[in-house]
């Protein structure tokens, strides 16, 4: 991905000024940015990112977070969100992601939860609810 490219989480600014510098380790002011950042990460097949921005306690083995290569992440709706803001611990994203993969359509929708952990209280994603 070039810098210049839109950046794939929709927000309607180019890569460089939106997921690529979280993707290059700034800190997400928000867990909405960490949440957009994520769904980059999962569209560009960054699994380091995806296993760093997860919280220590629930995170899966690193092996399991490759993103799979056969599927195409193409858009993110962000549906709602509860605090996670500048000045919260805790905040609640629900989203919509849409993807591509070999046998057809994908539309995966979850309420995400995130919340501040280590010294530099960075957002990491806590889990999830499907459905």
């Amino acid at each position: 991905m070039s810098p210049d490219d839109p950046c794939p989480c929709g927000r309607g600014v180019r890569y460089a000024e939106c997921c690529g510098p979280l993707h290059a380790g700034v800190q997400a002011p928000t867990a909405e940015r960490l949440m957009r950042s994520r769904f980059s990460a999962f569209s560009l097949g960054l699994g380091d990112y995806l296993f760093a921005s997860w919280a220590r306690a629930t995170r899966p083995d690193r092996a399991e977070l490759d993103p799979d290569p056969d599927t195409r992440w193409l858009r993110l709706f962000i549906e709602e969100t509860e605090a996670g803001g500048p000045f919260d611990e805790s905040g609640i994203v629900v989203f919509t992601a849409i993807a591509r993969g070999p046998e057809g359509r994908i539309e995966l929708r979850e309420r995400s939860r995130f919340v501040r952990e280590g010294n530099d209280r960075r957002w990491v994603y806590l889990d999830g609810e499907i459905g």
